[in-house]
């Protein structure tokens, strides 16, 4: 099974799995879930090609292990994430952009946090570099651990089992196991499909807000002297 087309082969589900196996699912599980190097690595994908090879016995480990464990490296991952945002707090977002490191990610997870309050560590499970900042973003909120470390379980849950039962479950219709690559990067597109949402919201919010702008006190007089005479 080959997946190229998703990206550089050594971000390959099927090759990260035959490579580092069980194991280094949940390390990549754990590093995307809150570590700041983790954003870029394909953790919808790889959950599901996981249950997928698991299903159909070219990947042998149990299935619920492999699902329980992921989900502890899920939590843990955000667990993580909270304690380093609760420690580095607001110099996280005075820090310089690298390679590794863009400003408008941590920004980006501000707001989705904002937004949606504790809720939105369920919601960011599911949308790609979302997920990594939100339970940092979380911890450099100061919000309640309580809260917080309920609503990581929950999301962790949610998307470790539901990803990867979902490939198992699929893996048993002959369409999906013949066309892989096509469905992984369905779910590649349909993952980013909320951040570009918020991009077109925030898009149309600011042209609303310059038009907002152009008839205010700062008009030129041109336009105000018309609608005077109106």
């Amino acid at each position: 099974m080959t997946t190229l087309a998703l990206g550089p082969s050594w971000l390959d589900p099927d090759y990260l799995l035959n490579t580092f196996g069980v194991w280094g699912l949940l390390a990549i599980v754990f590093a995307e879930s809150g570590l700041l190097i983790g954003f870029f690595l394909p953790g919808d994908s790889l959950l599901f090609t996981t249950g997928l090879l698991i299903t159909t016995k070219q990947l042998d480990f149990p299935l619920w292990l492999c699902v329980l464990l992921i989900c502890i490296a899920a939590i843990l991952g955000d667990q993580a994430g909270y304690l380093f945002g609760k420690k580095v707090g607001p110099s996280l977002f005075n820090r310089p952009d690298s390679k590794l490191f863009k400003q408008e990610n941590v920004v980006k997870a501000h707001e989705f946090f904002e937004k949606h309050g504790p809720k939105s560590l369920v919601l960011a499970r599911f949308v790609p570099i979302v997920r990594t900042f939100t339970p940092i973003i979380a911890g450099v909120s100061g919000m309640r651990y309580r809260s917080f470390i309920t609503f990581n379980v929950i999301g962790g849950v949610l998307w470790g089992a539901g990803v990867t039962m979902l490939g198992a479950w699929l893996g048993n219709i002959d369409f999906v196991h013949k066309n892989i690559e096509a469905i992984l990067i369905l779910i590649v597109l349909i993952s980013v499909v909320p951040i570009a949402i918020e991009f077109l919201r925030a898009r149309g919010k600011s042209k609303k807000a310059a038009a907002a702008e152009g008839d205010g006190p700062g008009a030129a007089p041109g336009a105000r002297g018309r609608h005077a005479k109106r």
